[in-house]
């Protein structure tokens, strides 16, 4: 067994067999992870205003999905580079009705921690209200939560070992001379055209060619795998305060650009509604800088209508390395904002007027059957 491997059972972590998604719950090796050395032992004494190393994310996860068993399943996805096992967390209501998908992965850049930190505050916020919260118990009648709370693992552990500012994978490159892929820039979205460089030093490093990273190519299988049903793909980043819809690869406009826009609009007033903090609306290339082969131009053109990239706090002051003590306040205005994107997403498509309609004419062909029975 390779180290890292062998450290990852440890931690009482099972990878699955093979290295690819297939769709089954992860089992946690339950035995191990009791004698794992941590400085919590349940949910509830679980900060989620502290940031976490990756084998407390791991542990969270699992005791996310136990206590919670029902609605929220441990899947697995893919195999990092530096061979650690990616999962994500499905949260989901039994219905009897095909269900719509929110995908939410965070994390994407190693140094942006404040990035996991939301997935996580989300994960228990739509988890601990559910029940008794009218707004997200709407939510899960017809959609189902998709949330990977940290893409790029190798990198995010580097910057808890090694170098805090690091931003891309792990991966080798020229014969170990340089290390890491702009996971960012390696979808297959005018890969590597604009905003990315074919040096393998550089910090957009666009990798040796689309979709070349093991991290890259779980995301995109499993997305495509279920394309029809996303609704809405929302990758969490930092810095600069931002709401950023497509394109960065290009000044042209989305078919729906205008919806995105006044959907992003609206989120960023709930947001400032919260803690005062103001956010800018618009594409990548217009508001801050052309990027090509992102996570968020790929998502909107495989055809998933609602694509975002949130840029959370701050503008600069700290940057990449936010304090912790502004971890609450930063989820707390950005759950609103998601909120408010949930929101519209929902009510496009199953809102109050459709349903009125659908039961108006129920109620009309009813009526019309009796009458012509009468005749």
């Amino acid at each position: 067994m390779k180290p890292l491997l062998g450290t990852l059972y440890l931690l009482g972590i099972l990878v699955p067999e093979g290295l690819g998604y297939d769709g089954s719950p992860a089992q946690p090796r339950r035995e191990v992870v009791e004698e794992t050395v941590s400085p919590w032992r349940s949910l509830d004494t679980y900060s989620y205003t502290s940031y976490h190393p990756m084998e407390e994310i791991y542990q969270w996860m699992i005791q996310i999905s136990e206590k919670y068993a029902g609605v929220a399943t441990m899947h697995f996805l893919g195999m990092t580079y530096e061979t650690r096992p990616m999962y994500y967390l499905k949260i989901s209501r039994p219905s009897n009705n095909p269900k719509k998908i929110i995908w939410m992965d965070c994390g994407i850049h190693a140094r942006e921690w404040i990035a996991p930190a939301f997935c996580q505050w989300f994960v228990r916020e739509i988890l601990q209200n559910y029940e008794d919260n009218p707004r997200i118990g709407r939510f899960l009648r017809n959609l189902d939560f998709y949330v990977l709370p940290v893409l790029n693992i190798d990198g995010y552990i580097y910057t808890w070992t090694t170098d805090r500012l690091w931003r891309k994978s792990r991966s080798s490159h020229n014969n170990g001379t340089c290390f890491g892929t702009d996971l960012n820039r390696n979808f297959n979205v005018a890969w590597c055209k604009t905003g990315a460089s074919e040096n393998c030093h550089d910090l957009t490093f666009c990798g040796t060619g689309p979709v070349s990273e093991p991290e890259t190519k779980a995301v995109s299988r499993f997305v495509e795998s279920k394309k029809e049903s996303i609704v809405c793909f929302l990758t969490m980043h930092s810095y600069g305060q931002l709401i950023l819809t497509p394109y960065g690869y290009t000044k042209n406009k989305s078919s729906n650009h205008e919806e995105l826009i006044q959907v992003g609009q609206k989120a960023a007033n709930a947001l400032k509604k919260k803690h005062g903090t103001n956010y800018r609306v618009g594409s990548s290339a217009d508001i801050l800088y052309t990027t090509s082969g992102s996570s968020r131009d790929w998502a909107r053109d495989i055809g998933i209508p609602f694509s975002y990239t949130f840029e959370l706090r701050d503008n600069g002051t700290y940057g990449f390395v936010l304090p912790a003590s502004q971890i609450q306040a930063t989820c707390e205005e950005t759950m609103e904002a998601v909120l408010s994107v949930l929101d519209d997403v929902y009510e496009k498509y199953w809102d109050s007027d459709s349903a009125g309609k659908v039961t108006s004419t129920a109620v009309g062909l009813g009526l019309l059957v009796s009458f012509m029975s009468i005749l």
